[in-house]
């Protein structure tokens, strides 16, 4: 699918970077489906499910809508022991090096710090900064050591779509928000991002294109690599002419 060409009304001084779905290929959608075994059938969790109602929200919220969706009696009292059995899920997953960089998130960081663009990394997950230690990084050590602000593993009074998370990574690089644009693969990020009145570039690696534009995109690509970054380093957000 070609990108979805835009702009946006503010000159982009910043990118803020979710990191499931964005930078790492990371194990939470398994975790969760395994998790549910013995509370109900782990096969109704798939994908699609997986981005539509559980992705990018703080793990209780992500917990108690899963179960809710798939009709589990008590689902408020029981997301709670259904949250812990995903964290320990996820623990061993994580232990075992279940996950891996995509590649074309990796190229783009480099290339807009490169050009000077400030770089933020924004994720509610509790296992997001641990996942990004473990992952090469020049001049590095590590993914983490990239970016300019790490609001990752922080306590929120909102998850997503409210704006709160890259709010508080817009104050930690010191930019504001409609100078900023929110790297995101989830519809509830970009939501969260229009919110924040930052742009969105919503990342469709699941054949997930209209959700994320329905959502509020201002590009909407398959892949980094089809982004602009020249033009990104300008403070213009748009696809690479082909």
């Amino acid at each position: 699918m070609p990108a979805q060409s835009a702009s946006h009304r503010s000159q982009l001084l910043a990118a803020i970077f979710d990191v499931d779905g964005v930078l790492v290929a990371s194990p939470h959608e398994r975790a969760w489906r395994e998790a549910l075994t013995g509370l109900t059938d782990p096969a109704a969790f798939t994908t699609e499910f997986y981005q539509a109602h559980v992705a990018g929200k703080p793990r209780l919220d992500g917990a108690r809508a899963a179960l809710e969706r798939l009709g589990v009696p008590d689902a408020a009292r029981a997301a709670e022991d259904y949250a812990a059995r995903k964290q320990r899920r996820i623990e061993e997953l994580i232990e075992a090096r279940s996950f891996d960089a995509f590649p074309d998130a990796l190229r783009f960081l480099a290339a807009i710090r490169a050009r000077g663009v400030r770089v933020a990394v924004a994720s509610s997950s509790k296992n997001a900064t641990r996942m990004m230690r473990l992952i090469p990084f020049e001049p590095g050590p590590t993914l983490v050591d990239a970016f300019d602000a790490n609001v990752c593993d922080r306590e929120l009074r909102h998850g997503k779509p409210d704006p709160e998370i890259f709010l508080m990574a817009a104050a930690a690089l010191g930019i504001a928000p409609e100078r900023c644009v929110v790297v995101e693969d989830a519809p509830a990020g970009i939501a969260a991002a229009r919110a924040g009145s930052m742009a969105g570039l919503g990342v469709a690696r699941l054949d997930d294109a209209a959700l994320l534009q329905a959502a509020g995109a201002d590009l909407v690509v398959t892949s980094l690599d089809e982004v602009a970054v020249d033009a990104l380093a300008e403070g213009v957000l748009r696809s690479r002419p082909k």
